[in-house]
């Protein structure tokens, strides 16, 4: 069975990716990840916030300094340890590549240039075979317009690429006001990648403190519909691979992703969850789901239900709301 496939312009073994989380930041676990099949890694996320305080000569957010740090950073907490640190990061990249032959993503978090066009040249120059950018900005602010917005997504990507040769992915929300306009102009600004979807974890509100405290609900299978639809709708119309990350729970979650038009699947939660041998698990039932099939390779599934293949491509768009108000009448 024939399971390789290309996103970023690398061969893969086969679709499934370990995405970002706690598990890629030790090397024991990349070690096993790779035992175990997946085909490439992302790091943990570099953070923006602790490229500013490497700028600054801080190493990390104390009480005692956190007074005086700027107001954009008076909300850090200490994240005693998390990437040891900007500097840390980098050699973290340079020791994964040493340990592991797959192909090694490194990951920032922010949501403006400032720093990530230095780093993203020291990533590179550590190893990184390629880039995923994760914007992660909540625009709370009334005098912010949408399409401010937009303009701070293209310049980082523009800038970003103009500063490195491997690949770079965006990892996207999916509350963009106009998702396929946004995706297209970052598929003409040079994004290699697009990463469907990021997820914004939301706080909870503690009754008895009346504090906003943080809280992580890991993904589930029915958050797969969401990627689902717009890796449908985009795959027809884009240069730029898409992964689909965000509740692959099974082996046929990673057919679906595969038959909407993605090149790759990303997990970290089902692995969290159940640990890092699933992944084999996950690769035995997309092989069994492809016997059955008849299928001799990934590619050969790839793109045929998306939006631009399916016969019925409305079902994609308001004829789909239609249908399922339908159903509950039945």
């Amino acid at each position: 069975m024939d399971l390789t496939t290309k996103y970023l312009g690398m061969t893969l073994k086969n679709p499934l990716i370990v995405s970002a989380s706690p598990l890629t930041a030790y090397i024991d676990n990349l070690r096993r990840m790779e035992l175990a099949g997946a085909a490439a890694v992302v790091l943990p996320s570099l953070f923006e916030e602790q490229i500013e305080l490497q700028g600054m000569g801080v190493d990390k957010v104390t009480p005692m300094n956190q007074k005086n740090l700027p107001d954009a950073l008076q909300h850090l907490p200490e994240m005693k340890g998390y990437n040891r640190g900007a500097n840390g990061y980098l050699a973290h990249i340079y020791q994964a590549k040493k340990a592991v032959s797959i192909p090694v993503i490194a990951s920032l978090n922010g949501y403006y240039s400032g720093g990530w066009v230095q780093y993203a040249r020291l990533i590179e120059a550590a190893g990184a075979d390629a880039m995923e950018l994760n914007i992660y900005y909540l625009a709370t602010k009334p005098n912010i317009s949408s399409q401010e917005i937009e303009e701070m997504y293209l310049h980082l990507v523009r800038d970003v690429k103009a500063a490195v040769s491997i690949p770079v992915a965006i990892k996207l929300s999916p509350y963009f006001s106009a998702l396929a306009n946004m995706a297209s102009r970052l598929d003409n600004m040079g994004a290699d990648g697009l990463v469907l979807f990021n997820r914004f974890y939301q706080p909870d509100f503690d009754l008895e403190t009346r504090g906003v405290v943080s809280s992580l609900d890991l993904s589930s299978q029915a958050e797969l519909r969401l990627r689902l639809r717009w890796t449908a709708v985009l795959s027809g119309i884009l240069k730029a691979d898409l992964l689909v990350t965000g509740g692959v729970e099974q082996g046929t979650d990673i057919v679906k992703s595969m038959m909407a038009g993605a090149k790759a699947t990303a997990v970290a939660s089902v692995l969290l969850k159940n640990g890092i041998e699933y992944i084999k698990t996950l690769l035995t039932e997309l092989e069994e789901w492809l016997v059955a099939h008849d299928e001799e390779s990934i590619t050969g599934i790839q793109g045929v239900m998306s939006q631009k293949s399916v016969t019925d491509p409305a079902a994609f768009e308001r004829a789909n709301y239609m249908n399922v108000l339908k159903s509950l009448e039945e």
